[in-house]
């Protein structure tokens, strides 16, 4: 799963990438620092790998993970080529969804591309760019379609829809505001527009107010009403926390410190949570001596095709799912020969749709 976290420059976006990914990428008070899209590969915190480790004295965990780009500071008139341009547009192209960072906190001593806090013009601003970017590219598709449509009725389909979408685009509203059928959707994967991405608006404020996730703060009010009109995620997180976690090297360290400021867990599981709750992603867990390892699909995907995701020949010779839910197993005491004796560990066929959590062994014959 691969997010990119845009922004505009002095919002907290390289500061949050740093401390989530301890990748280092350069921050600093200007803009345009990042030059280069930094990549980060972030593990998916999962207790009950830890759990299932110990049950199965298992010599390695290997949790699910995300890869986080960090890319450049976009500015108005960036999709005409301004600041740093179509490059940048490109890399978001390349993302599965988008980490917005908006600043929701003052501090006079950081300057503000636009000379003041304000998310929602931020919001718009970075919005817009997605968007004429995207009304350029439709623009070529259907002047291309326009001949073609007179004699394909698929295409004269297809042309109704981008000229449905353009005009949305011309009100200065995403791509994504649109509710569209599944057969439209399908379509629609042929032209990755950026304002279609799924979003999460990540919401920075000062150390003070992340405690009631913003609650108190105006603007994170302000952020989640927008959010609401696309149907939009928003995480509340204090990039400066988050950075200050970061340079703790032990989980007990780490705990420590979010007690001593009321916190219950680290702003990068709340956002990680929501990544894979926007994305649709759950995941199933092969757990034995050599790892235990978590398996990230997406939501509805059959038992046949997430044997796949371990290799093409468990998928190819699968026979059976030998499949019990962690939630259950646990009901046991991790113990496997008490729920098989219990009858809760199940044989699954090739149609079974999986669903979080559940511990698995493919069993196949090629």
């Amino acid at each position: 799963m691969k997010l990119g976290i845009v922004g505009l420059p002095n919002v907290g976006k390289s500061t949050l990438f740093n401390a989530i990914t301890k990748a280092g990428a350069e921050s600093a008070n200007y803009p345009f620092t990042t030059i280069e899209p930094n990549i980060g590969v972030v593990n998916v915190p999962d207790e009950r790998l830890n759990i299932l480790s110990e049950l199965n004295n298992s010599k390695k965990i290997v949790p699910a993970y995300i890869e986080f780009y960090d890319i450049a500071g976009l500015v108005r008139g960036a999709s005409k080529g301004e600041g740093l341009g179509n490059k940048f547009l490109a890399n978001i192209r390349e993302s599965e969804a988008i980490i917005e960072v908006l600043r929701a906190f003052e501090d006079e001593n950081v300057t503000h591309v636009d000379g003041g806090v304000n998310p929602i013009r931020d919001i718009e601003t970075i919005n817009l760019e997605l968007i004429f970017s995207d009304m350029d590219m439709i623009e070529g598709i259907m002047n291309r379609l326009q001949k073609q449509a007179k004699s394909d009725k698929d295409k004269a389909i297809e042309l109704e829809l981008l000229q449905r979408i353009y005009k949305t685009l011309e009100t200065g509203k995403s791509a994504r505001v649109l509710d569209l059928t599944d057969d439209e959707k399908k379509i629609m994967k042929s032209y990755p527009l950026l304002s279609s991405k799924p979003i999460i608006y990540v919401a920075n404020v000062s150390e003070d107010e992340v405690h009631d996730d913003g609650a108190s703060n105006k603007w994170v009010q302000e952020i989640r009403e927008f959010a609401k009109t696309e149907d939009a995620k928003v995480v509340v997180i204090s990039a400066k926390i988050e950075s200050e976690i970061s340079t703790l090297e032990s989980e007990e360290e780490k705990k420590e410190y979010l007690e001593m400021i009321g916190l219950d867990k680290p702003g990068l599981e709340k956002l990680i949570v929501a990544s894979y709750d926007l994305l649709g992603l759950i995941s199933f867990i092969t757990a034995g001596e050599i790892e235990t390892r978590a398996w990230t699909i997406k939501k509805g995907t059959k038992a046949v095709d997430a044997a796949g995701k371990i290799h093409s020949d468990i998928s190819r010779g699968f026979i059976r799912a030998e499949i019990i839910s962690f939630d259950e197993l646990m009901q046991y005491d991790g113990s496997m020969t008490k729920a098989k004796e219990a009858g809760k560990v199940r044989l699954e066929g090739k149609e079974y749709i999986m669903q979080d959590g559940d511990i698995t062994h493919f069993r196949h014959n090629v």
